[in-house]
């Protein structure tokens, strides 16, 4: 008995799930206030979610209008709810659309605003978290980054941060991914949260992307830097390393791009996607072929996107960075992995003398850092030009890599 009564819970809560991780980005893409400026044309607010059993029920109470009754964190709230009982949840992403947008209409014409409560019978509470005013280029924007626990990543995660963005870090869970969001807890408080995510799977891949909404409402920017390496020349490749490459690097983006696409839709507000290329998809290097061919597919796809998306407002551009050996104490898996064949190959005796080989061969003898690719992903995600198909270098200058 006690087993049904659990399966039949374990059902429920995922249909109350799936229900506000379609709701929710709906609802703040709705929300959004336009800015009367084409490149950034939205302030979005943070959308959070209540659905414990005490939320749901006061969702579907008839005191509902008595907000001392209302669930905390949400008793001084003094705004009248929005009270969404016609939803159909099975209907179509654009017919719920229509539907809360009639809502909201509605709302706004009693109240002169719009809701910052939105009760969901059946599911739960949507509210509005109030936010402090920083001023920051990236307020109230959320990012979900694949890949983050190693060097590129953790750096993108950081500089985001920093520009007042809230950032779900996902990568495979586990102690790297779990020491990230650690060390960036402390600053960022909450707007970090870690979500073990593996690209090769469409379902986590989903989940993943689901959970931000439920946590945060929607997702504004996504940063597609999953990828792993391989040094086989292509006479020794073995091919089941290679098909691994290609799942975790192509299919892994591929999922990535694709869930990113459905959910930037979704919100209706218009988004940024920015795929961490390589400077091997234009200069590929000898024994890095399985790399090398792989990324460029990677970056096909980002430049596929660029033209299926721009129509909603959702720009998807490349960075593609040379020798990035760390991030702080972080160090680079891809380099952890093909260092001692690169130095053996080179005649190069340590680590530090493979990091001045490759400092020296670029046209500004410049060491690439984490920091430098980050700034290059927050070019465009702050949007300072109507951008979009297109790729940054951060390489210090390879005549031979570079698009220009």
């Amino acid at each position: 008995m006690e087993r049904k009564k659990s399966a039949k819970n374990t059902v429920a809560n995922r249909d109350i799930e799936s229900r506000l991780a379609k709701v929710a980005p709906l609802v703040r893409g709705l929300l959004a206030e336009p800015s009367g400026n084409d490149d950034i044309p939205y302030h979005r607010v943070i959308v959070k979610s209540l659905t414990h059993k005490e939320a749901r029920d006061f969702a579907a109470s008839d005191k509902r209008d008595d907000l001392e009754s209302c669930p905390v964190p949400l008793k001084r709230t003094e705004i009248p709810p929005l009270y969404a009982n016609a939803l159909e949840y099975d209907a179509s992403a654009e017919e719920l659309r229509k539907q809360l947008g009639a809502a909201i209409k509605d709302y706004f014409k009693t109240h002169g605003s719009k809701p910052q409560l939105v009760l969901l019978p059946g599911v739960g509470i949507l509210y509005v978290e109030e936010t402090a005013k920083t001023g920051l280029p990236l307020e109230n924007e959320v990012a979900l980054v694949t890949g983050a626990a190693g060097a590129i990543g953790s750096g993108i995660c950081t500089a985001l941060l920093e520009k007042g963005c809230h950032v779900a870090a996902t990568d495979l869970p586990g102690k790297h991914l779990d020491s990230l969001v650690n060390e960036l807890k402390e600053p960022a408080a909450d707007h970090i949260i870690g979500i073990g995510l593996d690209v090769t799977n469409r379902d986590s891949v989903t989940d993943g992307f689901n959970a931000v909404s439920r946590i945060w409402g929607g997702v504004d920017i996504v940063i597609a830097n999953a990828g792993i390496p391989l040094i086989a020349s292509l006479i020794e490749m073995d091919l089941d390393d290679f098909r691994k490459l290609e799942k975790v690097n192509v299919e892994g983006t591929l999922l990535t791009l694709s869930e990113a696409g459905r959910h930037l839709r979704l919100q209706g507000t218009g988004g940024d996607i920015v795929v961490i290329s390589t400077k091997n998809v234009f200069a590929p290097g000898a024994r890095f072929g399985a790399y090398s061919a792989t990324k460029a597919a990677v970056h096909q796809l980002g430049r596929i996107a660029s033209l299926e998306l721009a129509e909603f407002g959702i720009r998807v551009n490349m960075v593609a960075p040379d020798a990035v050996f760390s991030a702080g104490k972080r160090q680079s898996g891809l380099w952890q992995k093909i260092g001692p064949d690169r130095m053996r190959h080179k005649g190069i005796v340590d680590e530090k003398g493979l990091q001045e080989y490759y400092r020296n061969r670029n046209l500004l003898k410049a060491r690439v850092t984490a920091q430098h690719v980050a700034n290059a992903v927050l070019f465009f995600v702050t949007r300072q030009t109507p951008t979009t198909g297109v790729t940054i270098p951060v390489d210090g200058g390879l005549p031979d890599a570079t698009p220009r």
